[in-house]
């Protein structure tokens, strides 16, 4: 019964956050930002909601290392996904056809991930009220962070700005994007406690703990409008946006750390989730800069069809999440 319970919330939540993207396209298109600024932060942010519901959702349920191993987890995910979408559109050598600026964003999230570990770590006490000080120096250098990278994409050296979309007279107007946006949002908030509650007690049943069944099976179902946007992104040709939107969404799963803070009043959350979540964030970086070093070193790597970064990601992926099985993360 909760597999069943487990799957069509899961089926929910997949349906409303592609929604929110669809409609997050609407209102980026009829406010005319930048193809990049809009996979790096508003498609990024869309298709990133769940995981901050979900982390929410399960301060509530009193598993806070579900909603760690739910963020920290999603980040490895997300570059498992930029992988399989480089693997399904072999023809496209994906990695090497967007733009290096992208760089600047795999790097940000690796800044973040490194902050996160060493709060993790570290035996730290500094709060400003219920929230860590680490909390907030995380969300401070974000925002930092996406403000040089917009800086830098309209900037004298960004690359030249593709040809905007002009919308029919059959696309939607940006009030209903918004109020599209809204709704499904609206139905993220109210089935996302239930995905939460099945995952909780599929970590009771299988002896897995809250944190693996966060980081290996919450992550992967709330990082799939991720996938499902960053392909139909590639079907029309915007590969800029679909590597934005996986990398920016890792760095919005970052800020979804600073910001879960605010909601748990138990105290600090990097210091009362379990230690083992730092090598999460590790894990996470280290999947992070072998994409990275994908995106910057231009030359051919193949064997056959494949790309050999690609195949090294998906490889790590599966050790590292194989490694974090015998630690007992999250138990």
């Amino acid at each position: 019964m909760v597999w069943i319970k487990f799957l069509l919330s899961a089926a929910v939540v997949v349906l409303a956050a592609i929604k929110l993207a669809e409609y997050g396209d609407v209102i980026a298109v009829r406010t005319r930002l930048g193809g990049v600024f809009v996979g790096t932060v508003f498609l990024a942010g869309a298709t990133s909601l769940p995981e901050l519901i979900a982390s929410v959702s399960s301060f509530r349920a009193g598993v806070p290392n579900l909603a760690a191993g739910n963020l920290f987890g999603s980040n490895m995910v997300n570059v498992l996904l930029l992988a399989l979408v480089d693997l399904i559109t072999f023809q496209v050598p994906l990695m090497r056809k967007v733009a290096i600026s992208h760089a600047l964003t795999a790097t940000l999230t690796t800044i973040l991930m490194l902050l996160a570990a060493i709060a993790i770590m570290g035996d730290f006490h500094s709060m400003i009220g219920w929230v860590g000080t680490d909390s907030l120096l995380i969300i401070l250098i974000y925002f930092g962070g996406i403000w040089l990278i917009q800086r830098e994409n309209n900037g004298p050296s960004a690359a030249p700005a593709p040809i905007a979309i002009q919308p029919g007279p059959e696309f939607p107007s940006l009030l209903k994007g918004v109020v599209g946006f809204a709704a499904s949002a609206g139905v993220l908030v109210s089935v996302v406690p239930a995905l939460v509650n099945a995952s909780s007690e599929i970590a009771v049943i299988t002896n897995l703990g809250a944190g693996f069944v966060g980081t290996a099976l919450l992550s992967l179902v709330t990082s799939l409008p991720e996938l499902l946007a960053a392909l139909a992104a590639v079907r029309m040709g915007a590969y800029d946006m679909a590597v934005g939107n996986l990398f920016g969404s890792s760095v919005f799963n970052m800020l979804g750390v600073g910001v879960a803070d605010f909601f748990y009043t138990d105290g600090r959350f990097l210091a009362d989730i379990d230690p083992n979540f730092a090598l999460v964030a590790l894990l996470g970086m280290l999947l992070t800069n072998m994409a990275l070093l994908g995106n910057l070193a231009r030359v051919e790597r193949k064997i056959l069809f494949l790309e050999l970064d690609t195949l090294a990601i998906i490889i790590v992926y599966l050790l590292g999440m194989y490694f974090l099985f015998l630690r007992g993360v999250g138990l």
